[in-house]
């Protein structure tokens, strides 16, 4: 018979070394939680039509468009959302990749299957992206926007009626708009 199942004193300093190595897990634990729920990732479309970012768990919390919008076709515009929020999307996943294996390590089955169901949450593809895509691909460059539709007529006096800016002086305008998700 083994005489260190027997042993109490053998027995208590096993059983305190797996305590220390349960409660470092913890606390590796609730530091990759942590780290993980206060991410978040901004990315800029390469055309610099779009500026989307992301939460950490991929839902999309801010949404910047740029006056280079205007004149462009709305599923030009839609596309080019989709495809910023599937960037970011991929670099949230690989921070939280990067933020597992500096927490508790990918070596472990534990830090694989979280790292794995991170991974797969954020890149999954999202219902509406195929109610957005057609079937023709968007141009990587607009090379001239189409002129924007002609004004309707007005309904009220002019005298009364608000003074609109000119198209020239909007194109001028460089602030993006900004719609924030909270």
């Amino acid at each position: 018979m083994d005489d260190t199942v027997l042993d109490p004193d053998g027995a208590r300093e096993r059983l305190q070394a797996w305590k220390g190595r349960i409660d470092q897990l913890a606390a590796h634990t609730k530091a990759m939680s942590d780290r993980l729920q206060q991410l978040q990732e901004t990315v800029a479309d390469p055309r610099g039509l779009t500026k989307v970012t992301v939460d950490s768990t991929g839902s999309l919390i801010g949404l910047q468009l740029t006056p280079k919008i205007h004149g462009l076709p709305p599923d030009l515009i839609a596309q080019a959302i989709m495809d910023t929020v599937r960037r970011a999307k991929a670099r949230l996943a690989e921070r939280s990749r990067e933020i597992v294996e500096e927490t508790i390590g990918t070596e472990s089955a534990a830090g694989q299957a979280i790292a794995a169901s991170v991974g797969k949450h954020l890149l999954a593809e999202d219902v509406s992206d195929t109610v957005t895509r057609s079937a023709t691909p968007a141009p990587t460059s607009p090379a001239a926007p189409p002129p924007p539709p002609p004004a309707p007529a007005p309904t009220v006096k002019p005298s009364s009626a608000p003074q609109r800016r000119r198209r020239e002086e909007e194109e001028d305008d460089e602030e993006p708009f900004e719609f924030k998700f909270e």
